[in-house]
């Protein structure tokens, strides 16, 4: 069962052995690899997979459970699953045996996911997603824990009510950041919009109409470990096109002016997450408004919709949530205040049916 080169094609192949489910020995080939450790390396994850070894790597084992849970479990489960996984377990513990992970593991990844400041309640979904896997591979493989246990938890299952600026407070603090063009046009970006960090950061020319005052939201960029990736958005619905208010599309064309040569892939925005960070803080510091994360100017963009009465669904849209649940749960305690409107209209409705 060792590789060698095939004569054919010039790539590398592997003849192997094994048991199959029924108890039979099998005799196949794998042929196509590039390299000799390519094949080894796929030999001993399938053997190990064969004999339901968890000294197969992390990915390895993920397909097995791809394999079970995507018969029982509904198609946006799995899409959901699956994303969660690709971004923000496999680079961290892909190619680790499932044996081999520790509690010390979890935690130095959850401690690196809790720098980046998603919401406390994403964090605790991609908490749960990553248990899941090791709950199913002690409950089916004789894991005999699960370690996610022991380096204990992060995030919340429930959202807090969340802080945010309001109108006011946003123009403070962008008068304060006036000063350097990138972190200002970054800022007015994300507030009058609503859009994610990730999906700012991803921007491209190509993706903004500035004759038809759109933003084509389509991709989600990220840095992980020291390599950047793009990504799909976060959710299906989060392809989606935002339309911009008319001082924002001419701000955008003076931003757009003052570079040199600008081509249709350049990055709108080529700064990350921690550069936007030190703005933020700075411009707190500077306008003297409540100190708030990055995430915060997302809530803001939707509590102005609120205010302005525009409908769930309307904003659900604009966001690019999955589900209008999300956005009536993220921002419920916001809509009290709407209803107490509603029912003055109607008993001033009722009041003037007398006269």
């Amino acid at each position: 069962m060792k590789a060698e080169k095939d004569p054919k094609t010039g790539k590398w192949l592997v003849q192997y052995r094994y048991t199959d489910y029924r108890g039979q020995r099998k005799k196949s080939t794998k042929r196509g690899f590039r390299t000799k450790k390519e094949a080894e390396e796929w030999l001993r994850d399938f053997l190990a997979m064969k004999q339901s070894s968890l000294s197969m790597t992390f990915s390895s084992f993920l397909e097995l459970y791809y394999a079970d849970m995507g018969k029982r479990l509904r198609e946006n489960t799995m899409r959901t699953k699956k994303y969660i996984m690709d971004i923000k377990i496999l680079p961290y513990f892909g190619e680790k045996p499932m044996c081999d992970i520790r509690a010390t593991d979890i935690r130095a990844w959850q401690n690196e996911l809790m720098e980046q400041e998603f919401a406390p309640t994403y964090l605790k979904t991609i908490q749960n997603q990553l248990s899941a896997v090791f709950n199913y591979a002690v409950r089916y493989y004789d894991l005999p824990s699960n370690p996610c246990l022991k380096a204990g938890s992060m995030g919340k299952s429930r959202a807090e009510e969340m802080d945010f600026w309001t109108k006011d407070e946003f123009m403070r603090f962008s008068d304060s950041v006036m000063d350097k063009r990138m972190s200002y046009m970054a800022f007015a970006t994300l507030y009058w919009t609503g859009m994610r960090l990730g999906e700012l950061l991803a921007l491209t020319w190509r993706d903004i109409d500035l004759e038809m005052k759109t933003i084509s939201i389509n991709k989600s960029y990220q840095r992980i470990g020291k390599r950047d990736v793009i990504t799909p958005p976060k959710t299906p619905k989060g392809k989606r096109v935002i339309r911009i208010p008319e001082f924002l599309a001419v701000d955008l064309r003076d931003f757009q002016d003052s570079f040199y040569d600008v081509k249709e892939d350049d990055r709108v925005f080529p700064i990350t997450k921690y550069y936007l960070k030190h703005e933020i803080e700075r411009g707190v510091k500077k306008s003297g408004v409540k100190r708030l994360n990055i995430h915060s100017l997302r809530h803001a963009h939707a509590s102005l919709l609120i205010e302005l009465g525009f409908s769930p669904l309307e904003i659900a849209e604009r966001l690019g949530h999955e589900k209008i649940e999300t956005t009536l749960n993220t921002y419920s305690h916001l809509y009290p205040k709407k209803q107490d409107q509603l029912a003055d209209r109607l008993d001033k409705e009722y009041q003037e049916g007398l006269k």
